[in-house]
């Protein structure tokens, strides 16, 4: 596989992918007074989609360890794309709905199959280019998203947010070319585990978002489930259990958590500032978060190879502390200007790619590689839970600062984001000094010996 030719096209999809979430953030407003709906059940298109695509991640990357990525892909893209070109002629709240739900059953495919496709066909002294580029598609999103979103909105109204997504459909024929064929093998699919799951995910971001007791007891009573399904089965589970055996797995996973908690909190923060403490519109929101987008863009190169060359760990903890940095100065500057804002983020954007391709990347050098689907998937799958739970939970500490001046509150804020930082840094600090040590086991206690 050419991965010079198939990691810039594959770049292209996941920015078309994740812009599709972006891109319907700033058109809210606008679906709420066009189909006289409130607030709450508008918020769903947003909510539907980043609950499937979450879902979808992991289910994708666990089928690739017995079905082709070829056969994947084209079932993955021809929905989302098929479902794209439905939502263009949605003239109800009903059929807008549903068609954002099956653009996400389609969306998981580019993220969920990108970072195995790394890990199993790029060598891995050039996987750190190539999973940086994976991130940057991302990042290019969430700062062109908005913009676009925007200007799409004003001029051809929320179904002209579909026509952008079905350009995914261009990119299928050219990867179904390019991509390695590969056998398939027993197909080993637990389909109670994977209901489960979506049960677990589904449960607690609604016990979250609605702040519901109800929800979250429901959420804790299929963790409880979906815990004695995996004890009890002998056979291969859609969540594999060897995964929780591995310590440096777990610290990953943890650092992978807090990272997608500062990039989408810090998404969902920055318009809502410059938008309540500086008055400005939403294009000029997009452009003040693009030089970001645009400068993470075209440090890709260089930081792929830099990573590949310096190793992950380094940089792994210059984007932390460059993070760190920023927080800090969002946390006790953010209503001297704009300015701080588009400085800021021009300084958190690469450093979120480049601490992302490195995270990405050290996970799929301490897997091994019949582990790499199950875990890949299930990686991505916490992380943007994260980012799901963040935007939840920072809107509800918002809510509850209705005494405390709106400049302040936005900075308290920030500083909970800038602690979640630091006990991300001090989890990295912990993998690096117990890194690749074996576990300790437990001594057996000496038989007693029988009497001659």
């Amino acid at each position: 596989m050419n991965d010079r030719v198939v990691m810039p096209i594959w770049m292209f999809g996941v920015f078309i992918v994740i812009m599709n979430t972006t891109m319907f953030n700033v058109s809210i407003p606008s679906i709420i007074t066009d189909y006289r709906i409130t607030a709450d059940l508008g918020s769903w298109i947003i909510s539907s989609y980043s609950i499937g695509y979450a879902l979808s991640t992991i289910i994708y990357s666990r089928l690739s360890d017995s079905v082709p990525m070829r056969k994947l892909l084209l079932v993955g893209l021809t929905i989302l794309g098929l479902s794209s070109a439905l939502g263009i002629f949605a003239r109800s709240f009903d059929m807008l709905l549903a068609v954002r739900i099956l653009q996400s059953a389609g969306a998981g495919t580019m993220a969920g199959l990108g970072l195995v496709m790394a890990s199993r066909y790029i060598p891995y002294e050039r996987r750190g280019r190539a999973i940086a580029m994976i991130s940057t598609g991302s990042a290019m999103a969430f700062g062109f998203g908005p913009i676009i979103g925007g200007v799409i909105s004003e001029y051809f109204g929320v179904n002209g947010l579909f026509a952008v997504t079905c350009l995914i459909l261009l990119v299928l024929p050219v990867l179904m070319r390019l991509l390695p064929r590969e056998e398939p093998k027993p197909l080993q699919f637990d389909m109670t585990g994977a209901l489960l799951t979506t049960v677990n995910v589904v449960t607690l971001l609604v016990a979250i978002m609605q702040r519901s007791f109800y929800w979250f007891s429901g959420s804790l009573l299929s963790l409880l489930i979906h815990a004695w399904h995996l004890r009890r089965r002998d056979r291969q589970t859609f969540i594999n259990p060897a995964l929780f055996a591995k310590k440096d797995y777990r610290k990953l996973t943890a650092i992978g958590f807090c990272a997608l908690v500062l990039n989408l909190g810090n998404l969902f923060l920055m318009p809502l500032a410059l938008a309540n403490l500086d008055g400005e519109s939403a294009i000029k929101i997009g452009l003040t978060i693009a030089p970001g987008a645009l400068l993470s863009a075209f440090l890709t190169r260089f930081v792929g190879k830099w990573i590949d060359r310096h190793g992950n760990i380094r940089f792994l903890l210059i984007g932390h502390c460059m993070l760190a940095v920023v927080l800090a100065v969002f946390s006790f500057a953010l209503e001297v200007s704009p300015l701080v804002v588009l400085c800021g983020y021009l300084c958190f954007s690469p450093s979120f790619s480049a601490t992302l391709s490195s995270l990405n990347n050290e996970t799929s050098r301490i897997l091994p590689k019949p582990l790499i689907g199950s875990g890949m998937g299930l990686m991505q799958l916490i992380q943007f839970f994260g980012g799901s739970v963040s935007v939840a939970a920072f809107g509800l500490i918002l809510a509850l600062q209705k005494n405390v001046p709106i400049g302040r509150a936005y900075e308290n804020v920030y500083r909970i984001l800038l602690l979640v930082c630091l006990l991300s840094l001090a989890i990295l600090v912990w993998y690096i000094r117990t890194a690749g040590k074996p576990e300790r086991v437990p001594r057996e206690t000496p038989r007693a010996q029988p009497a001659s």
